[in-house]
């Protein structure tokens, strides 16, 4: 007679107080792991528990350092594979390099499709991610992908708001279907920024289009970086009128300058969630709050242990 495989999950040294969280909703303890590294570098792992026969998922985004996370990840994947799981989920609501997804000049790589394989090559039976760059990015895996969205944390965060006349702004063209889909759900009106990108961490805001005078606006993205898009579109909005700006985003890299960027800017809050773990700067930032998204993860991790619709989360 087949026994049930027992629910194991990991965590890399990316995110670990998200993984507790999950492990909190899931009321299991963290698997045992030990990570680090010799004196040379090098990186080190050894699963410290029975794992055979288990279904296993490892917790680890790829946010700074994305290089050692990502290689932290693969390795503790080779880790597992060899001590015979049922199966082994990586679970990474962070998928680093997504933003490189496609050849949009001359000789450039699509890493993007570079980390799939790496990812599906190290032993990975599945993906959990949040919020890809692109949602196109599944079809570069070989392995099935659960493809799960912030969008109903950030959703109720801005209704918590109770703005007198909010309008939702998405910062480009690329990401008016995210915006869309939350001024749809929202019941609002949509304006959207006119930039261009002359270069890597660099954009210039040409127009706005649509009415913003008067409104309490927020700016829906996906990844805040430099936060340079973002202070440039608030202070767009702000020029033509517009009475306040908030905004929110998935995945909070606030790389660089970003913070000082923000609090010198006349955002009055952005909404982030807990993708990736935020430096002691950002979480002191007064205008940063970040929501988890533990339960939604959680409630996956469960639903693909137990063989049950994920899909149906969203509904």
């Amino acid at each position: 007679m087949l026994r049930e495989s027992p629910l194991l999950v990991f965590s890399g040294r990316a995110n670990p107080a998200l993984t507790e969280s999950i492990c909190g909703y899931l009321q299991i303890e963290m698997g045992r792991m030990r990570l680090g590294n010799f004196s040379d570098g090098e990186q080190y792992c050894q699963i410290e528990e029975n794992a055979r026969g288990a279904d296993v998922f490892i917790v680890q985004s790829t946010g700074s350092p994305p290089n050692d996370n990502l290689m932290e990840l693969l390795i503790m994947l080779d880790a597992l594979r060899r001590a015979s799981p049922t199966r082994v989920c990586v679970v990474m609501p962070y998928m680093g390099y997504a933003r490189q997804d496609r050849k949009d000049a001359p000789r450039v790589p699509i890493t993007a499709k570079l980390v799939a394989n790496l990812i599906t090559t190290a032993g990975a039976d599945r993906l959990l991610t949040i919020d890809l760059h692109a949602a196109q990015i599944q079809g570069f895996f070989d392995i099935p992908v659960d493809h799960l969205y912030a969008a109903p944390v950030l959703i109720e965060a801005i209704r918590r708001k109770a703005l007198s006349n909010p309008m939702l702004v998405s910062p480009d063209a690329g990401g008016v279907e995210r915006a869309r889909a939350f001024a749809k759900r929202l019941k609002l009106d949509l304006a959207i920024m006119d930039k261009r990108r002359p270069e890597a961490n660099r954009a210039e805001i040409m127009n706005v289009i649509g009415n913003v005078e008067g409104c309490d606006c927020v700016i829906v993205d996906d990844i805040i970086d430099t936060a340079g898009t973002l202070v440039h579109s608030a202070e767009a909005l702000i020029e033509r009128g517009a009475r306040s700006v908030y905004a929110t985003g998935v995945h909070p890299v606030f790389s660089g300058p970003a913070i000082d960027r923000l609090e010198a800017s006349p955002i009055k809050k952005v909404i982030v969630t807990d993708t990736i773990a935020l430096s002691e700067k950002a979480r002191m930032s007064p205008k940063v709050e970040q929501l988890s998204l533990a339960v939604l993860l959680g409630e996956a991790i469960r639903r693909i242990h137990e063989g049950a619709s994920v899909s149906s989360l969203f509904v």
